[in-house]
């Protein structure tokens, strides 16, 4: 690798937005934010949504009706 031309890879703390969860990985995002996690300071980075919001993860996602949709099809276009 050469030197000086890559971002620094450091520990940051992520924050969801819409539930104020938060963790600890490592990114080459950086903020001027910080936070104190764990016992120690760390640069905070705060995200719109995450593995604890996510509808998928939370398992509150909605399932989508499709009974009657041939039905509706029929009766808007004809053939019904």
């Amino acid at each position: 690798m050469q030197r000086d031309i890559h971002p620094r890879y450091e520990h940051v703390v992520f924050r969801d937005r819409s539930t104020g969860d938060m963790f600890l990985t490592r990114s080459t995002a950086t903020s001027d934010e910080t936070v104190t996690f764990e016992g120690a300071v760390y640069p905070v980075v705060s995200t719109d949504i995450t593995s604890y919001s996510h509808p998928f993860w939370t398992g509150t996602a909605r399932e989508i009706d499709t009974e009657g949709r041939v039905q509706r099809f029929r009766r808007r276009y004809g053939k019904g």
